[in-house]
């Protein structure tokens, strides 16, 4: 399948892909921000490669690595073909002033939660989202706790379901 769809994207989409790489043994296509929707939708339609599952995304904070100058944010989607058994990755970079990029939740239902994921952890906007709302930290917590600017701190867990309990019971 790696020959095929590597063909298939040149093909397509010539002026949309920044650079092709392979990491232990999976390819990895960076393209631009604008071409994540038409890419998707062709890969989602074509008989021949049957891309059909998006299986994760995710995201990389590149800032203070050499790699921040292509965009600070790496979002990665984890594309997989069951009739093939073949998985590869699309990744498109992002700068700090617009982390926007759109959202695949007309694609993939799945991407719903996915997103919102991203979108709470490191602040990527997906525009065009149908619920863009935290889904992992609490909603008096200002910031993006997995960007490295994000301030580090400890905090004393309180634990209160045995607050009213006389000591000796806790014993």
């Amino acid at each position: 399948m790696r020959d095929p769809l590597t063909n298939f994207l040149k093909q397509r989409f010539s002026n949309g892909i920044v650079n092709i790489d392979e990491f232990r043994g999976q390819l990895f296509f960076q393209i631009k921000p604008d071409f994540l929707i038409p890419i998707c939708t062709d890969l989602q339609d074509s008989g021949e490669l049957a891309v059909k599952y998006l299986a994760d995304i995710t995201c990389v904070d590149w800032l203070g690595h050499e790699k921040e100058k292509d965009g600070r944010f790496e979002v990665v989607y984890n594309l997989y073909s069951y009739r093939h058994k073949y998985r590869f990755f699309l990744t498109v970079r992002l700068n700090t002033d617009n982390p926007n990029v759109q959202s695949l939740t007309r694609l993939w239902h799945g991407a719903n939660w996915l997103e919102r994921e991203v979108f709470d952890l490191f602040g990527i906007i997906f525009e065009g989202h149908p619920n863009l709302t935290k889904i992992v930290t609490p909603d008096e917590l200002e910031g993006h706790p997995l960007r490295k600017d994000f301030p580090l701190t400890w905090e004393q867990p309180h634990f209160s379901w045995n607050k009213d309990l006389p000591p000796e019971v806790i014993k």
